[in-house]
């Protein structure tokens, strides 16, 4: 995957907020005001101290007692401020985050499978939920101390100028020696995070992996070796957790370190003008304020160097994020036609592909199938049976030649147009959470009942649908509710709800015992006349009745023809046949 630097994802964030510019722009008149109230009643305090104590130890009740109305006015005025900026932050935060996740959501619908397939699906699942939660955690923190920190730093430093220009230079001398210190510690953290989202993308990626094959990893007796693997994984994380927090860890005592610097810089000048001061000079009230200040001054520093580790976090996360929204998506479909009216006619021609370039796979393939022919494909794993589904259906797309269907190259007709003139049952079965009755309906969303029960009875899995708890509303997942046969019953429900006038069967039949298979093979007999189809099969009633059974071998077609031609060559075909029987 492409890598995202640090400043690079900050930026895209941020280009993500366009949209929340009203509410920024309330959030930081919220964040000012609440600060400069604040800043504000530092001034009321050093005031109201210099009322203490004038003419012979006397108290200026009369001047205080305005002073002290004041400031009970401004105290709950900022934490009005202070809830609505956070309220505001919250809503920019959670704004941006769910533009963020339907972005990437959107762009994996328009990633090549090639992409899905090279993948870890784990670490796909890690970069879109856990990478997209370390974003939101971490802008949620420092848009909140980034709002009020800039405010305050800016405005104590114009308050302590207007004190005493002088001190205020040994403030801000100080000051850059933070900052060096942060960012020291900051690229450390951020680098140490980045290494953590990515091991953590592993982790979910085996954990993913063993959760789906528990059966496989049991039957085996993986159990010991699968949690050696996990815990060399599981202990890289936890070495480098420890590092990226020990760095983080380092950023809140030493800017405090420094901060405390300041103060105490603050402290001693302020203390020496103090003394040296005449009437009307630089007063105990005013150092009391300029101490004030001073610490508020210092605060901001002290909170985003606590919230480091977030932000850190984050923009980790964020690049991984970024990353995977920067993979290259499938050609666009724009200025291709639809594909109406298919006749079902499909032409291969001098078609070469290779999953990797060095390792050819399908060499000159050529064929030629008329409109309702049902074409068996046969041969050894591995031969390019599936290869030549994913080619149809433009799941992946052919390195050279052409595939035409109805006399259109696939590549000028729209993918889903394509795909929606081919009716498909995978070997590999798959519900989703939802009803019976809208995962019958998957490609076609306005069935009728009647319509899908009908496409049930057809696959004849209308009787165990009847026999579940609601019928065809109970809610089903792809988890242990169902058999395998089962499943794969509802797929073939699917197709035959849909009657799409070309049909793909990758061993359709393969989960479902021989009873029912024999009734579903009449079914699909209906089903496929004058629909041209594509069968992918072992066995040899499933394959015997084809108008054309290609045998492939190593990604070529070596021999064509029907059942009884093919036994008659005495080939290859003759031998699967006979390997099969023994």
């Amino acid at each position: 995957m492409k890598q995202t630097n640090k400043k690079g994802s900050l930026g895209r964030i941020l280009r993500y907020m366009k949209d929340q510019i009203p509410l920024v722009v309330l959030a930081i008149i919220c964040a000012a005001g609440s600060v400069l109230l604040s800043l504000y009643t530092t001034v009321l305090v050093g005031r109201a101290i210099d009322c203490i104590g004038i003419g012979g130890g006397k108290t200026d009740f009369a001047a205080m007692t305005p002073i002290l109305i004041t400031i009970a006015i401004i105290i709950p005025t900022v934490a009005v401020l202070q809830w609505l900026m956070y309220f505001l932050t919250n809503l920019i935060t959670h704004k941006t985050v769910k533009a963020l996740r339907t972005d990437i959501f959107k762009h994996l619908q328009d990633l090549p499978l090639s992409y899905i397939d090279a993948n870890s699906h784990g670490d796909i699942i890690s970069r879109v939920v856990n990478d997209v939660d370390a974003v939101s955690d971490g802008l949620l923190q420092g848009f909140q101390q980034l709002f009020t920190g800039i405010v305050t730093i800016i405005g104590t430093l114009v308050f302590m100028v207007m004190l005493n220009w002088k001190i205020t230079l040994v403030v801000v001398c100080i000051t850059p020696l933070s900052f060096a210190v942060a960012a020291v510690i900051s690229k450390l953290c951020f680098n140490k995070f980045k290494e953590q989202s990515a091991i953590k993308g592993e982790l979910t990626g085996y954990i993913d992996e063993h959760i789906g094959s528990q059966r496989l990893v049991k039957a085996f007796g993986f159990e010991q070796t699968a949690e050696v693997q996990f815990g060399e994984i599981n202990e890289r994380l936890n070495v480098c957790g420890r590092r990226a927090q020990f760095y983080s860890a380092l950023t809140n005592p030493c800017t405090r370190f420094v901060n405390s610097l300041v103060y105490a810089g603050v402290g001693v000048f302020g203390a020496l003008n103090a003394v040296k001061a005449v009437s009307g000079g630089f007063t105990v009230g005013d150092l009391s304020c300029f101490l004030q200040y001073a610490s508020q001054y210092t605060k901001p520093f002290n909170e985003i160097s606590g919230v480091v580790t977030e932000l850190q976090n984050a923009l980790a996360s964020a690049a991984r994020i970024f990353a995977l929204i920067d993979e290259p998506a499938e050609s666009s479909d724009k200025d291709k036609k639809v594909l109406e009216n298919c006749d079902g006619n499909v032409a291969i021609e001098n078609v070469d592909f290779s999953y990797v370039p060095e390792k050819p796979l399908i060499e000159n393939l050529n064929l030629n199938v008329k409109s309702g022919q049902h074409i068996a494909i046969v041969g050894p794993t591995g031969c390019g049976k599936t290869t030549l589904i994913n080619l149809l259906m433009r799941f992946y797309d052919v390195v050279d030649g052409e595939i035409r269907v109805s006399g259109n190259p696939i590549k000028d007709i729209t993918r889903n147009s394509l795909r929606g003139n081919f009716g498909i049952v995978l070997q590999e079965t798959w519900v989703f959470k939802g009803t019976v009755r809208d995962n019958i309906s998957y490609g076609k969303p306005d069935a009728t009942l009647d319509e899908i029960v009908a496409a049930a009875k057809a696959a004849h899995a209308d009787s165990f649908i009847k026999r579940l708890p609601q019928g065809y509303d109970t809610v089903i997942t792809n988890d242990a509710e169902l058999s395998q046969g089962q499943r794969q019953l509802l797929s073939i429900a699917r197709v035959m709800l849909a009657l799409p006038p070309m049909l793909i069967l990758d061993e359709a039949t393969s989960s479902i015992d021989t009873r029912t298979e024999m009734k579903i093979q009449n079914a699909f007999d209906k089903m496929m006349k004058g629909r041209t189809s594509f069968v992918v099969a072992h066995r040899l009633s499933t394959i015997r009745e084809a108008d054309c059974i290609l045998v492939m071998k190593s990604g070529h077609i070596v021999e064509q023809g029907t059942h009884a031609e093919l036994l008659e060559k005495d080939g290859f075909y003759a031998e699967l046949i006979q390997s099969r029987q023994e």
